[in-house]
């Protein structure tokens, strides 16, 4: 045992959990850990300009790196400016430990300055929440922390530190193993499913395997394409699920759901689904009641809070997705050949899909075009770069035109659709991984409720380029009150409003202008090289659609391909 006080026991834990860098803003009820920092060499503390850019830069970490990211904040506002990033990583399942101040012990529930009941606002966007109200219970608390937002479904996990237990001495006891009886995540499929599983698969016609964010987390990237090859079914992906097979691979027929493209049609044609750690979120399926209803359903997922919350399974399977997969492949293999599975006739009409709906989705030549720009931007990006997107039209026009190769390199926000998100994300995931190029593709709107954050860039060294699809209003709301409300445009109007370039100068980034394709191929192309935090300002019109989509109510047969 070794005695110091709370603060200097947190920070030393943290760094037994592999931690080397934090997200935060100090504040009157954190100080005691702020003042550790002071003296600290191993862990770099990254100080942002708004608390809820901690929270997405610790998501972005978390996500890019696949280790738990950490953000740090003071109590009250400093929390609850936190909420927004930590809802996010809720939704996304994203590995996060909030580190909270909290007011002394004796004044809580007192209405003292800068008291909030941060447990209570968190709980339900958390897998879990502790307030420790001894200095000695703060090493088991982050070892606990840490275990529970890393294993079984990943999400984030609250630390609310009152001050006093910071400042206070103890004898502390660093455990080295987790104990907690009534958490243990199912990580093994049972056979007898899994023998069900296969032989529907097996018998299958037409089957076709949506991959999820659950894929992502469990690693199962190589086992999904040798299923896939295996049966010779087609890949579609959940927004989450983007880049768990690259989007180049012959199988893969790109997104479901409101902003999908051929992959609708496909999976509509499916006799077989096997679905693969998704939540069958409304965004993918379109109306429940609709969604693939001649189709039987194999649903793995290692929460089974998420079969049949929305869509019935006809074979249910909790489990880690890795071992799930690898288990129904060697029951398939131990059935069949390889070569006794022909599905050729599925493959040639999937083939034939494609190729029918590839006009919908071409560019016009030359043209400035929200597409156009994607496609240039993969065609110049390596391989294994990182995009982050915000959330709006740009989000939906790459999750159509941008293909993911690499599993990590598409970062967005999928549950929550957090305005905002991306750029603090780019920060954390260039942190994570600084050996890689990391764009942050933004529309006006959404860059602008973080922009505070270029400031964080440049003075912490962290370049991104940011890609702002600029059409003066706010995109995706504008194209519904476009296609669904008779034109009818109520406060959606931004304006050409910041000039970008100058605002990213005022930061010390640089920043360009740019009016047509072959300027912008210029920009992001030293953007790439550049050592600095480079923002372009791409100028579009504001009457362009990301098409095809689903309209609200609708199934995935209703797609509105051109207006």
């Amino acid at each position: 045992m070794v005695r110091m006080t709370g603060a200097k026991a947190l920070v030393e834990s943290l760094k037994r959990e592999g931690v080397r860098v934090v997200f935060g803003l100090p504040g009157g009820a954190i100080l005691p850990v702020y003042d550790i920092l002071h003296d600290e060499t191993e862990l770099r503390h990254i100080l942002v300009r708004h608390e809820q850019c901690a929270a997405h830069m610790a998501d972005g970490y978390a996500r890019a790196s696949g280790r738990v990211g950490v953000c740090m904040a003071t109590s009250g506002p400093g929390a609850t400016n936190l909420t927004t990033g930590i809802a996010t990583a809720y939704m996304d399942s994203s590995p996060v430990v909030a580190i909270t101040g909290q007011v002394p012990t004796s004044m809580i529930g007192k209405d003292a300055f800068q008291e909030a009941d941060v447990v209570g606002i968190m709980t339900p966007i958390t897998k879990h929440c502790f307030q420790p109200r001894s200095a000695k219970d703060i090493p088991r608390v982050v070892k606990e922390a840490f275990y529970i937002a890393s294993t079984g479904r990943p999400g984030p996990v609250l630390i609310d530190l009152p001050r006093d237990v910071q400042q206070l001495e103890a004898d502390m006891e660093f455990p080295e193993n987790v104990k907690l009886p009534g958490y243990n995540p199912k990580l093994e499929p049972h056979p007898l499913q899994v023998k069900k599983a296969a032989k529907l698969l097996i018998e299958a016609e037409r089957p076709f395997i949506l991959a999820g964010g659950g894929v992502r987390l469990s690693g199962a990237y190589m086992e999904l394409i040798a299923i896939a090859e295996l049966l010779q079914a087609p890949i579609g992906t959940t927004l989450m699920g983007k880049g768990t097979v690259p989007e180049d691979h012959p199988l893969c027929v790109g997104g479901v759901g409101m902003h999908g493209g051929v992959a609708n049609k496909v999976i509509c044609e499916a006799d077989v689904i096997l679905a693969v750690g998704v939540r069958f979120s409304d965004r993918t399926t379109g109306r429940f009641d609709s969604f693939c209803p001649e189709a039987k359903i194999i649903h793995i997922d290692i929460d089974s809070a998420e079969i049949n919350k929305n869509i019935r399974a006809h074979i249910p399977i909790v489990a880690d997705a890795k071992k799930a997969l690898n288990a129904i492949r060697d029951e398939i293999l131990c059935c069949t050949s390889k070569s006794n599975i022909n599905r050729s006739e599925w493959i040639k009409r999937v083939k034939e899909t494609v190729e029918a709906a590839k006009g919908y989705l071409e560019c016009e030549g030359g043209k400035l075009t929200a597409p156009a720009v994607i496609r240039e931007m993969r065609r110049l990006m390596p391989r294994n770069s990182i995009l982050v997107t915000e959330v709006g039209q740009n989000q939906m026009w790459a999750y159509l035109h941008f293909k993911a190769l690499m599993p990590s390199g598409y970062i967005t926000s999928g549950g929550l659709g957090t305005m905002g998100f991306g750029f603090p994300a780019s920060m954390g995931a260039k942190i994570a991984r600084p050996d890689l190029p990391v764009v942050d593709l933004a529309g006006d709107g959404s860059f602008l409720m973080t922009e505070q954050d270029l400031a964080t860039s440049i003075v912490e060294d962290i370049p991104v380029t940011v890609v702002v699809l600029n059409n003066g209003v706010l995109g995706m709301v504008a194209q519904w009150q476009r296609l669904f409300y008779r034109r009818r445009y109520s406060h959606v109007h931004l304006g050409r409003i910041p000039d970008f370039v100058k605002l990213a100068e005022a930061y010390g980034a640089d920043g360009v202008k740019v009016e047509n394709l072959d300027d912008f191929k210029e920009a992001f192309t030293n953007a790439l090289r550049n050592d600095v935090t480079t923002v372009i300002d791409v100028l579009i019109d504001p009457e362009e659609d990301v098409l095809p989509m689903i309209p609200p109510g609708g199934s995935l047969k209703d797609m509105i391909w051109r207006r």
